[in-house]
């Protein structure tokens, strides 16, 4: 069985400690002992560690050695528009076991009303169901949760490949929108339940944004998030493996 991997803000003299909420969660809900050993990660490296101090303020513990980094993840950006808290909060889960590199929350024309600005109370909850999941999927680092933003200011993101999903007829497959190659970037960008209204569609295709679809069926925003990503790491993997 896998060991856990968790977050740590800094390693100094070969020991790491969590504090706060973190360390209480870690006591008292997964109920991390003294002795025990885990994986701690501070962003750029991996090390074996093993727990010297266990309360509810803190956990501390001493670096055993250090272990391979993992697998890179592919340069993908998800532009999400903003749907039921409740289905974003699944979406950002499963978009960060994916291996998501980025997550933006954006407010379309057909986002529930009220969810921009609710947004700005949910963003650090957003942050820390990315960050649990990068823990749980042995992530080297967890995606960057960014705020909101408005549609408008979605379309002009920078990126090698910037493609929206479409449920109209005659959009190319996702798999044949893009061939990654090395340096490459992508921008997802996943509309809300309703889709793009018209206006919508023909500002990304004048900022030069490609339109793919995942098939004939009409998805929910969070199934096609994982649609999404599954098909732009399996194109990102087999570039990487030419």
């Amino acid at each position: 069985m896998a060991r856990r991997r968790f977050f740590v803000d800094e390693v100094r003299k070969g020991e790491a400690e969590i504090t706060g909420d973190d360390a209480h969660h870690l006591t008292r809900v997964l109920r991390v002992e003294a002795g025990q050993k885990f994986e701690i990660s501070n962003g750029a490296r991996v090390w074996l560690a093993s727990v010297e101090e266990a309360r509810k303020s803190l956990v501390r513990f001493a670096l055993i050695e250090e272990l391979p980094a993992g697998p890179e993840l592919p340069p993908v950006t998800l532009y999400l528009a903003l749907i039921k808290f409740d289905r974003f909060e699944w979406a950002v889960e499963k978009a960060t076991e994916l291996g998501v590199a980025r997550i933006v929350p954006v407010d379309a024309e057909r986002s529930d009303h009220g969810l921009f600005h609710g947004s700005q109370k949910r963003a650090e909850r957003w942050r820390r169901i990315a960050r649990e999941a990068s823990e749980q999927s042995r992530r080297l680092r967890a995606p960057e949760v960014a705020d909101a933003v408005k549609f408008r200011d979605a379309v002009r993101t920078e990126s090698t490949h910037r493609i929206w999903l479409d449920e109209q007829a005659g959009a190319k497959p996702l798999a044949s929108a893009f061939r990654f190659q090395d340096q490459d970037t992508c921008a997802l960008l996943v509309g809300p339940e309703g889709g793009w209204v018209d206006s919508e569609r023909q500002d990304l295709s004048a900022a030069g944004w490609t339109g793919a679809s995942l098939g004939p069926l009409l998805l929910r925003a969070e199934t096609a998030v994982c649609a999404a990503l599954a098909v732009a790491g399996q194109m990102w993997m087999a570039a990487r493996a030419l």
